[in-house]
């Protein structure tokens, strides 16, 4: 499994889950550390100003007492994710699509080869798809406002 952490200028943060390990909030708070690592490395001033956000779903992990009072201790501001709401999710219209689409249909010899894979494909995806992302983003975050949170379909707004 690749978790990946991005914003409008790109990737920050990626990493296999390690073999044998489970997605249990443990593991999701060594994660947060190392993320907060990347924003301070990555995007100095983002870090310095405390301007960055985190935008996650309400995975078990994600949303446990752990994973919540870290990122509140370290005053991480957290966008609230309305549950099962995918739409809303931008990893689903910018990085699974584009990480998709390269290994369909093909066969691996490895489990080394398919992260090389996806990692050479994460890496082509240009700062503009980022930057569109994020437009997308907002027009669905506002189309969700205009609904009152009821489910619609499509990107167009009314």
């Amino acid at each position: 499994m690749l978790t990946v952490f991005f914003d409008s200028k790109g990737v920050l943060h990626y990493e296999f889950l390690p073999k044998g390990r489970t997605v249990n909030k443990e593991y999701y708070l060594e994660v947060m550390q190392r993320l907060r690592e990347a924003v301070r490395s990555k995007r100095p001033d983002t870090w310095r100003e405390n301007r960055w956000m985190l935008q996650h779903d309400n995975a078990p992990s994600h949303s446990s007492f752990l994973a919540r009072d870290f990122l509140a201790k370290h005053s991480t501001t957290v966008l609230p994710q309305p549950s099962y709401s995918p739409d809303l999710a931008p990893a689903d219209f910018i990085l699974f699509p584009k990480l998709k689409s390269s290994p369909k249909g093909r066969r691996f010899e490895s489990i080394e080869a398919i992260k090389t894979n996806s990692l050479a494909n994460l890496r082509c995806i240009p700062k503009t798809a980022f930057q569109e992302c994020f437009r997308t983003l907002k027009k669905r975050w506002q189309r969700c406002i205009q609904s009152r949170g009821e489910y619609y379909e499509g990107d167009k707004a009314e």
